[in-house]
Order: structure tokens, then sequence, then C-alpha cells
């Protein structure tokens, strides 16, 4: 591993670790022959020490991990709070944010970021332009958010982390949607092709140890080329048109077809309906013809003298006024209904 990498550490007073240099400086701003030779001793010890004691501690902001190396080589880590190290170069210790989840932009970046951020994408147009698997150009602009999950794999074993962060999610990104239609990267699919990109990004860095976690992949936008924007909007009018269209189209049938149906349904069971009732008539009928044709043939005179009463009882009762013809009588004579007469209408019979 690369132990002998050299910390980025910034200017400040406990950087410097040349004591000549000190001495050269302070000899120059005053003048020492002055001063009697102990007390120019014991002011050099004085420097000395100061330099030692701004060269021997450190501290860690809450959201950092320092990594403290000796001769280059690490030796332990140190969470937040102050800590204290071998001064003059001899251990150094690098910072590394741990606690916050960082983020790496694509296809544009943001130059002021707040509630109405402010974005640049002129400049970027190469890295947002992919194809797509029917062969369409589209610009798609999306995110990685990630956190510093191991400090130590992080500095040692990449040289340069974030550029291959960016490199991997870009390669990542071309291979997902250059196996995707277009439609579906604009649309429904972009949670998909998002969350997909998370994991593949997820096992290519863990295979290079790069000590990186990756929390989220999110596509801001995701939009065709301006040339061409304008024939992509008339193709998704088309489609919204057709799609209008079907949705008519299948209203009317889920309100014709339904109905059609149970109106059928309804006139087949009418149908059966009275079919059975005819069955069961008919059926009624020959029973009883079977019940009368066994009487008829144990008493055909009886039987038939029943069977003309009630026809002829059966007739009578469908009619309302009976007239009996004699064929010798010259007139008619109407025939008086006795009893729909009233008392009053009967003639008095005189008793003797």
């Amino acid at each position: 591993m690369d132990w002998d990498r050299q910390p980025h550490r910034g200017p400040g007073p406990g950087n410097i670790q040349d004591l000549e240099e000190v001495l050269r400086r302070l000899k120059d701003r005053y003048d020492f022959s002055k001063f009697p030779r102990g007390s120019i001793v014991w002011i050099a010890v004085l420097v000395v020490l100061i330099l030692i004691g701004f060269n021997s501690y450190y501290t860690v902001d809450p959201q950092e991990t320092a990594v403290v190396q000796r001769f280059g080589k690490f030796v332990r880590t140190a969470d937040a709070g102050l800590h204290f190290k071998i001064p003059f170069g001899i251990e150094t210790v690098r910072k590394v944010v741990t606690g916050r989840v960082l983020q790496r932009e694509y296809g544009y970046r943001t130059i002021e970021p707040g509630a109405r951020s402010r974005l640049v994408e002129k400049g970027y147009e190469e890295e947002a332009r992919m194809l797509s698997g029917d062969l369409n150009v589209i610009d798609l602009q999306w995110t990685v958010q990630y956190k510093i999950q191991d400090p130590m794999d992080y500095l040692f074993q990449v040289q340069d982390v974030e550029a291959t962060l960016d490199d991997i999610s870009e390669s990542v990104m071309r291979r997902i949607v250059g196996n995707r239609y277009v439609d579906e990267v604009l649309t429904v699919g972009r949670a998909s092709v998002a969350d997909m990109a998370a994991v593949e990004i997820q096992e290519i860095m863990n295979q290079y140890k790069t000590g990186l976690e990756i929390t989220m992949v999110k596509l801001q936008n995701a939009n065709p080329p301006d040339p061409v924007k304008q024939a992509f909007n008339e193709v998704n009018e088309a489609q919204q048109e057709k799609e209008r269209m079907i949705n008519e189209a299948q209203q009317v049938y889920n309100q014709k077809i339904p109905r059609a149906k149970g109106e059928a349904r309804q006139r087949i069971t009418q149908a059966e309906g009275y079919a059975l009732e005819r069955i069961n008539k008919a059926q009624g009928e020959v029973a009883r013809f079977s019940d009368i044709l066994t009487e008829y043939e144990k008493a055909p005179d009886v039987t038939r003298s029943r069977m003309y009463l009630e026809a002829f009882a059966d007739f009578n009762s469908k009619i309302d006024r009976m007239i009996v013809i004699d064929e010798s009588q010259q007139n008619l004579l109407p025939l008086f209904d006795i009893g729909k007469m009233s008392a009053q209408d009967v003639p008095a019979v005189d008793a003797q």
C-alpha cells in the first residue's frame, strides 16, 4: 500500500519544521549581540519549546476522522476532539470527512446552492449526452451521493478516489442507458435506472477498495438534445393523442359492451324461463290428460258427461248474457237470469 504518500497540509505555525530557518528569521529581526550568551540560549530553548507545543497537538471536528502516520506509515485513527502527536514531521495527521454525505454532479454543476440553486450546464454537454438502446440521443443529468466509510482505504488504496468515482459513475450510467429505450429513461424507468446505477457503482467501488459508500443516485433531468427537442415533443404529443383516443375508445367499449352483454343475458334468461314454463305446462297437460284417460277407460259415459259439463261451465263463466233459441220458435225468447233478479222483480203469487 501507498504508505509513503505525502499528506495535504495547509499553512499555519504548526507546519514550520526547519529550526534553523526560524532562528535565522529571529536573528534578522532582533539583534542578539546585545544580549548575554546565556540569554540567547534560553531564548532558543523557549523558541524550541513553543515550536514543539504548536506541533504536538491537533484537533478533529465532529464530522472528521484523523489518520495518523509515523514516517509515512499508518499507526492509528482518531475521532473528534483534541489529540497529541510527535512533532516535527515524525507523525503527520490527515483529516478525512466521514460524518457528512458528499455529492458529485454530472452533466451540470451547482454554482450557487440554496432554495433556488443556480446551475450551469454549458461546458458539460459531452458528459451528459448519451445514446439509448433504440439509438436515440439523450441529455442526462444525475448526482451521486456518497460517504467515506473507511478512511484508510480512501487515502491509501486509490490515487484519486473522486476521479475514479467520476469515471465509474459515467461508465455505469452510459451502459444502463444504452440498454434501455429512450421513452423508458425519460418517463417510467428513471427510478429503476438510478437504483441499478447505485448498486453497480457500489460493487465496483468495493472491488477497488475506495472506502466509499454510495448512499443515493438521483436522476435530475433527462431530456432530448436541443436540436431535436421540437421533433421529440411532436412525437410525444402524437403518442399522447394516441393514448387519449385509445382511452376514449376503451371508455365507450366499457359503456356499450357490458350493457349489451347484460341485455343479451337478460333475454337469454327470459327465454330460458319461458321455455321452462312451457315445458312444465306441457308436462302438466300431459299428466292431466293421462289421468283423464285413465278415468275415461274406467267409466267412459260418466267421464264424457263430466267433461261436457265442465266445458259448458267454463264457457258459461266467460259470457255476460245467454239467449236460448228454439228451432221451431218464430220469435226470439230472452232467457231471464233468475239469479240476477231481485226480490221485487219476482211477481207475487196469491195464496188461495
